[in-house]
């Protein structure tokens, strides 16, 4: 792939990331206001045509890393194990 081959496709790809941020944002607009509509409606489950949708709480447990670190340091390094992982990055 020549030089001017490889700026182009960096090109496309921020135009493509620009249009994907562009569309994520909207919907998200879109989903915050079907959000209010539903606490509006004082309701966590709406029926519209052949949609049903649903604004729940959820409560989930998680594992707090940082205060068992502090508190058993020793046994943390024992149950870990690096990761290797690449990273894509492309600055201007």
């Amino acid at each position: 792939m020549s030089r001017n081959e490889l700026i182009a496709k960096i090109e496309a790809l921020h135009e493509w990331e620009a249009v994907i941020e562009e569309a994520k944002a909207e919907a998200e607009s879109i989903r915050d206001s079907i959000k209010q509509e539903m606490l509006e409606q004082d309701t966590e489950e709406l029926t519209a045509g052949q949609y049903i949708v649903r604004y729940t709480n959820v409560i989930s447990n998680r594992f707090d890393t940082a205060s068992f670190k502090k508190t058993y340091g020793d046994l943390y390094k024992a149950f870990t194990k690096p990761s290797t992982s690449r990273r894509f990055t492309i600055s201007a």
